[in-house]
């Protein structure tokens, strides 16, 4: 008997441990998959030894020698016609027509104040135009705002991120919010961070990022579910040169893959080296656009912009600054 009560008692022992483990389990699994907290790895949880299923190809290996020009037949992917947008008494886009090809490395420059970023949030959805059409792929963006917005990736001008999250977190974030399942959103964030070089500051907070980083992690969030379109502000401000020339090559990659880059720089070099199409922006109206073959002639393209900018401006005047001070 004594034995019998013995064995029953070790039993429940047993069956409790078990329980109380798969409980625990169960709630961690629950917590994980909502928002982890920590997430002190962006990849998914496997046993050491177990083999990858299968490897995944790096975001960016391949850049192009040359720019290559976008298919002339390839369809428009987005198309803003008539743009007009008023602040007040303040005309701020004045009847802006672009077509953007598929697989186009497309830039607008133009003078601070002409239009670039008002344009940009227009053709994203940010900013509803007092006039004019977008259409993205096809879709009307105003008409079919979550259509269309599903297409785009952006890196609006101004970041507002969400930098009491660390950097994972905000990955996480961004592929859940465009419904990504957990596995792909934790590969794709390990590629994304190996890609920009922040896998070591995946676990701070974003408040705690440098201009550049907080760059690069938001260009990381505009990429994680690969939309076909990427529409970027200004990407390589604050960007270290070593930064830049990696984020180039996966923009390249991006596009010889079949995406559309339209960016805004004032960098000119960087336009005339990467961008196969330029649009030129002064006072909210389109002075020039095509190849930058096209747009340029024979000068270089800041040459070209100056001319249309309305040239260089003379300093007169300030013979004070002549006379130091000391």
């Amino acid at each position: 008997m004594a034995s019998e009560a013995r064995l029953a008692s070790e039993a429940r022992s047993a069956a409790e441990a078990k329980l109380t483990a798969e409980s625990k389990l169960t709630a961690e699994a629950l917590v994980t998959a909502v928002l982890p907290t920590a997430l002190p790895s962006v990849t998914p949880d496997r046993p050491a030894a177990a083999p990858r299923p299968k490897k995944r190809k790096p975001v960016a290996v391949i850049e192009r020698a040359t720019v290559e020009l976008a298919d002339p037949l390839a369809p428009v992917v987005v198309r803003a016609s008539g743009l007009v947008k008023r602040f007040g008494p303040t005309t701020a886009v004045s009847g802006v027509d672009l077509e953007v090809r598929a697989g186009s490395f497309y830039g607008i420059v133009g003078p601070n104040g002409a239009g670039k970023t008002t344009t940009l949030s227009m053709i994203t959805g940010l900013l509803r135009p007092n006039a004019g059409s977008i259409h993205v792929h096809g879709i009307d963006v105003w008409a079919k705002p979550v259509q269309a917005k599903r297409l785009i990736g952006v890196l609006p001008d101004r970041l507002r991120l969400f930098d009491r999250l660390t950097g994972a977190q905000l990955l996480y974030y961004s592929g859940t919010l465009r419904g990504l399942d957990n596995r792909a959103v934790r590969e794709r964030s390990a590629d994304l961070a190996a890609a920009f070089g922040l896998e070591d500051a995946l676990n701070r907070l974003v408040a705690d990022y440098s201009a550049g980083m907080t760059k690069k992690i938001a260009l990381a969030c505009a990429m994680i579910h690969s939309p076909r379109v990427l529409v970027l502000d200004e990407p390589f401000e604050s960007v270290d040169p070593v930064s830049a020339v990696n984020v180039t090559e996966i923009l390249q990659k991006y596009v010889a893959s079949g995406g559309t880059v339209l960016l805004s720089s004032h960098g000119m070099d960087l336009i005339q080296r990467v961008c196969d199409h330029v649009a030129i922006i002064v006072q909210g109206t389109v002075l020039a656009s095509g190849t930058i073959a096209e747009v340029r002639g024979s000068a270089t393209l800041e040459e070209r912009f100056i001319e249309l900018a309305g040239g260089r401006k003379v300093a007169e005047g300030m013979e004070w600054l002549h006379s130091f001070s000391d």
